[in-house]
């Protein structure tokens, strides 16, 4: 009878020298549990402070310079650049929202209507400078800003600048207005850098692409100045 237990492949063997893997565990737990609950605890602290930051500071830091980015802007569209640029003494202008509320959207959006202030100023080195610093990435004038950099690069004189920005302002295939005139203006700019095939790329695109547009009803003249007659 003992022989057959011993014998019984359908009964494992179990010796001393077996542990529990649960038991291993345990001891490793023990060796580094306080490297462990301090990253435990260091994650927890990282997740308030993120929610923190976001529900007590930033959130309502967002709703403060909405606030205030409002009052410049009806300036702004009254066309008064001066004081929507300054502040008129009780409300912040554009560029004091840029510093007091930087890291905002509203802040962010600062730096554009600055920028077409200063263009409409005449002051175009400004008007570069902030215009570049605009983040247009998901905004709703995002190619609208580039094209007022490339009119502030032409104004400047920096002709191989204003193409490249103009590039970009036309990079919206979608838009039938903004996009044919930045076309437009590209082509021109590539005329003034001797660049006269490029010229006619940018507007045959508006003729073809764009038949609706305003600056397309004047696009055979552009072309035949370049010898291009259909």
């Amino acid at each position: 009878m003992a022989n057959r237990v011993r014998n019984n492949p359908a009964e494992p063997r179990i010796t001393s020298t077996e542990t529990n893997p649960l038991d291993n565990v345990q001891v490793v737990y023990e060796k580094n549990k306080k490297a462990i609950n301090t990253t435990v605890t260091v994650v927890l602290l990282v997740v308030v402070a993120f929610f923190a930051y976001t529900k007590l500071y930033k959130a309502p830091r967002e709703d403060k310079a909405a606030t205030a980015i409002s009052y410049p802007q009806r300036y702004f569209q009254a066309d008064s650049m001066r004081l929507a640029l300054q502040g008129d003494g009780q409300h912040l202008g554009f560029l004091k929202i840029e510093k007091k509320y930087d890291g905002t959207k509203a802040a962010n959006l600062a730096h554009y209507y600055a920028g077409i202030c200063y263009l409409h100023m005449g002051d175009f080195n400004n008007a570069i400078k902030q215009l570049k610093d605009f983040d247009g990435k998901g905004t709703m004038v995002q190619y609208a800003a580039w094209g007022a950099l490339g009119d502030a690069y032409m104004e400047d004189n920096k002709v191989k600048d204003g193409i490249d920005a103009y590039e970009k302002a036309a990079g919206n295939k979608e838009d039938e207005i903004l996009t044919p005139l930045y076309l437009l203006r590209e082509g021109i700019a590539y005329e003034m850098n001797n660049q006269p095939e490029n010229a006619k790329k940018a507007y045959i695109r508006i003729r073809d692409e764009y038949p609706q547009s305003l600056q397309a009803r004047d696009m055979d003249k552009y072309l035949a100045r370049l010898g291009v007659i259909d």
